[in-house]
């Protein structure tokens, strides 16, 4: 299967480089940190839900990955845990704190600086241009 853009879609990537690297699997759970920390600023999030929009990027993420993440981020003080009953079973919300979001605004900072960098034909993007326009 080809992407849009003639190459290989991210879930075919994934599958023949995360089966053999774990430094591609650290990668990506970075990735997923900050999807996480976007997806909760935006509104709460539960495990489902999450997971779901996680796929829709192409990660793959076992429970026993994402739930331990969001409980790390509760600890860390970066999401806050909200319980509510849904259809007679408990649900938990997070929601992003004031931590979290300025983590959040930090990954989002380094985040753009990387990609004008590894997206650029050369391999150098035009910094300055990209700060200007934040």
């Amino acid at each position: 299967m080809e992407s849009a853009h003639g190459g290989s879609t991210v879930s075919e990537v994934h599958r023949g480089v995360e089966d053999h690297s774990r430094v591609f699997r650290d990668l990506v759970l970075g990735f997923v940190k900050i999807h996480v920390l976007y997806h909760a600023s935006l509104g709460p999030v539960y495990g489902a839900k999450i997971s779901g929009e996680l796929e829709r990027h192409g990660y793959r993420m076992s429970w026993g990955t994402l739930y331990p993440l969001l409980h790390n981020f509760e600890r860390q003080g970066l999401l806050v845990r909200e319980q509510r009953i849904v259809r007679g079973k408990v649900r938990k919300y997070y929601e992003i704190t004031d931590l979290g979001r300025r983590i959040l605004e930090e990954a989002r900072r380094l985040s753009v600086e990387l990609v004008s960098e590894i997206a650029a034909p050369n391999g150098r993007g035009d910094l300055a241009a990209i700060r200007n326009a934040q």
